[in-house]
């Protein structure tokens, strides 16, 4: 439980984020990161229930989509990781090695999973013959593991990390493509349901997924200005199902052999359940949306001398008619004062707050409190289950709105290096021409303190016009910068 007598409220997140965070990811008993491995956190239960709300909605999205679950081991042999060399060349300084067990040397080096194509590449060259096993759409929901070298931080960046990854084979590129706009299309619909704005963006050729054709990332905006990578997709070409790699073969309907194409998707269920507690919450803990709440609402009774059974026998019957109808609802029947209730629930994140007194009683009404507005509403008896059936949309709406509004005043177009340096602190994320060179986007890198190009939306058509920004070189795309975790 929280720790009584701290009913402070947090440091104003868009002023010092790293403390907040830090703060509300104790105070709400969030996380632990006194676990004695570097980048290794524990997630505690406040956290897995939004965790696994969380997997449950991209899950259900996947299986929507004719995807099934799988789950592979998370030892990959080293052989198998070395086949597609982009692959490797990205991954190879990140993995962690185990050359012994059982006290002896193994005879071939395993490597904990960072990410699992080579993993289940070599098993789809087994289970694939055929055009009548195509498509093969799979996905797990596990933990990856990269030896970070950048500074680690709990939920952002780590040496573990939840999400899930979906991998498919295809008999023609065009199967492969509708499948990243599926992948495309799935986030969009999650990221509704968490409230979170994003920026979708095909990353440049210098940045893309080690072993990919074509890479594509969602990133969100974190109150410290810095954007957060949240999902990707990628199309892989025929990059690891050629016959130099792990050869992924089937037999068309005119008995022809040929290699599939082939996607792989990865949302980050760990960064995207950093972004909902970060975009949403504020100086009294979390604000959640409704349905990814633990707890959806919180039931307070406000004994009063004489009254304490009416007040009691009218909190249960609520309670009991509110778990009745599907939401999930907790009577606080704890011995503390009513305001360290109001301090926890807040720092929770509860989206509504019943109090229930001897008005309340008396008058046939309950006191509805808003954890996203942070405003109180009487609302009578019979009409409860209705007014939170629409406050459940409110208040996501509410929210959404709230942090899309907040990211696209952030957005700020330039045109040159002038504009950068006027504009460069009014602004967390610059849209500017861009000529699409890696040099450029290095130099930028090296002297702006790590700005970053992001890459070109590809949900609307933007045309460019003018010189890149830059180098004054013809553009040829609009691009989005910003510093990244």
């Amino acid at each position: 439980m929280i720790e009584m007598g701290t009913e402070t409220p947090l440091k104003k997140k868009n002023e010092n984020f790293g403390e907040w965070l830090d703060d509300v990811l104790q105070r709400a008993e969030l996380v632990d990161v006194r676990y004695n491995v570097k980048g290794f956190i524990v997630y505690r239960p406040n956290i897995m229930f939004i965790v696994k709300r969380v997997y449950e909605i991209i899950e259900s999205l996947l299986l929507e989509k004719g995807h099934k679950p799988a789950l592979f081991p998370i030892v990959i042999p080293i052989s198998s990781f070395r086949k597609e060399s982009e692959h490797i060349k990205g991954f190879e300084r990140e993995v962690f090695k185990i050359s012994e067990a059982g006290g002896e040397e193994l005879e071939e080096e395993l490597i904990l999973r960072p990410t699992s194509e080579t993993a289940i590449y070599p098993m789809f060259a087994l289970w694939i013959r055929s055009y009548k096993d195509l498509p093969m759409k799979i996905f797990q929901s596990v933990s990856v593991y990269r030896h970070e070298t950048k500074a680690t931080r709990p939920l952002l960046r780590g040496r573990e990390f939840l999400w899930v990854e979906s991998h498919c084979a295809f008999a023609d590129e065009e199967g492969a493509r509708k499948q990243v706009e599926d992948d495309l299309e799935i986030t969009k619909r999650a990221f509704h349901e968490f409230g979170l704005p994003f920026l979708m963006v095909e990353r440049e050729p210098y940045d893309r997924f080690y072993g990919a054709v074509d890479s594509y990332a969602f990133d969100t905006l974190l109150p410290d200005g810095r954007v957060l990578q949240v999902a990707t997709t990628h199309y892989l070409g025929q990059n690891f199902s050629n016959p130099n790699v792990f050869d992924i073969k089937f037999t068309d309907k005119d008995g022809i052999r040929k290699n599939v194409h082939q996607t792989c998707y990865g949302p980050g269920v760990s960064r995207i359940v950093a972004a909902i507690i970060s975009v949403h919450g504020d100086e009294y803990g979390l604000v959640l949306p409704f349905d990814v709440a633990p707890l959806q609402i919180i039931i307070i009774p406000i004994l009063k001398a004489g009254k304490e059974d009416a007040i009691m026998e009218k909190s249960r019957i609520i309670t009991q008619n509110l778990s009745k109808a599907g939401f999930r609802v907790m009577l606080d029947d704890s011995d503390e004062r009513p305001g360290e209730k109001y301090y926890k629930w807040e720092m929770l994140g509860a989206p509504i707050r019943i109090e229930v007194g001897e008005k309340e009683v008396n008058k046939g009404f309950v006191t509805i409190f808003r954890r996203d507005l942070r405003s109180k509403e009487k609302v009578k008896d019979k009409d409860t289950i209705d007014h939170i059936l629409n406050l459940k949309n409110l208040i996501l709406k509410e929210l959404g709105k709230r942090a899309w509004d907040r990211f696209n005043s952030s957005i700020m177009s330039i045109n040159s290096k002038e504009d950068l340096i006027e504009k460069r602190e009014k602004a967390r994320i610059i849209r500017a021409p861009f000529c699409g060179r890696k040099n450029c986007a290095d130099e930028i890198k090296a002297e702006t303190g790590g700005l970053e190009v992001r890459g070109k939306r590809i949900d609307i058509k933007e045309i460019p016009s003018g010189k890149c920004f830059w180098c004054g070189k013809e553009s040829d795309r609009i691009v989005y910068l910003a510093k990244a975790y």
